[in-house]
């Protein structure tokens, strides 16, 4: 007797067809997300536009959030350089991750209890451990013993200050003026207050990297030499 094994006909009816055996192509995963994609989009009023600004409207709110924001120029105390209505850029992680304002820096920073009740706009004059002078011999603003030449950035006409001061910036603070020092209430008008002026480094928004609007006055906004030759007090962050 024939002992191999013949196929029945069961057995041939269980093999799988070639049209089995092909394999689809999206596969289950990329069926999954397809059809998520497209019953989200039959949910919503207006289909898979409507899908798209909400996308859209989500990445900007985290990228307002945790990356960038846009900052309108209120007042003439930054003049020449930020107008009035000008919109700066402004990089929140510039400060994080271990790094520090440093001195020539334009920040943006919550005012709330030393400035006033409002987001404001200046430049670092001192970080922590610096002694800011006004005026030296020659009227100049003088940074731990070296005086800095501020004709780039300095509003046309303007003195350094037309009031004198004479302070070493706490550990975890900030010195700052606005480049139009005869339209800029900043650290000078503040000496006598509680915190003396001085703004914690905690409550910075972000560095002012760029000016984006009105388009014809895009500009990069990058830190002065003057201040980048002025010697590290101990204990500062130059």
């Amino acid at each position: 007797m024939d002992t191999e094994a013949q196929p029945t006909e069961r057995d041939r009816s269980s093999r799988p067809s070639d049209s089995e055996d092909t394999s689809d192509p999206a596969g289950p995963e990329g069926r999954s997300r397809f059809a998520l994609v497209s019953r989200a989009a039959d949910w919503l009023p207006g289909g898979r536009i409507t899908l798209t600004v909400l996308v859209c409207l989500v990445f900007l709110l985290l990228l307002n959030t945790f990356l960038l924001q846009p900052f309108q120029i209120p007042s003439g105390s930054m003049e020449s350089g930020l107008r009035i209505g000008d919109r700066v850029l402004v990089n929140k992680l510039a400060y994080r991750f271990g790094a520090h304002p440093r001195r020539g820096d334009i920040v943006v920073f919550d005012g709330t209890g030393y400035f006033g009740d409002a987001d404001y706009i200046k430049r670092v004059v001192g970080v922590g451990g610096d002694h800011v002078v006004c005026c030296d011999e020659e009227g100049r603003l003088q940074v731990n013993g070296r005086s800095v030449d501020e004709t780039a950035f300095l509003y046309p006409g303007d003195a350094p200050s037309s009031v004198a001061f004479d302070v070493v910036v706490p550990d975890g603070t900030l010195f700052v003026l606005g480049d139009h020092r005869g339209d800029s209430r900043d650290s000078r008008d503040h000496l006598g207050d509680p915190g003396g002026g001085m703004i914690p480094v905690g409550d910075v928004i972000g560095r002012a990297d760029w000016i984006v609007w009105p388009a014809g006055h895009w500009t990069r906004l990058v830190r002065p030499d003057a201040y980048a030759r002025v010697p590290a007090a101990d204990g500062a962050h130059g």
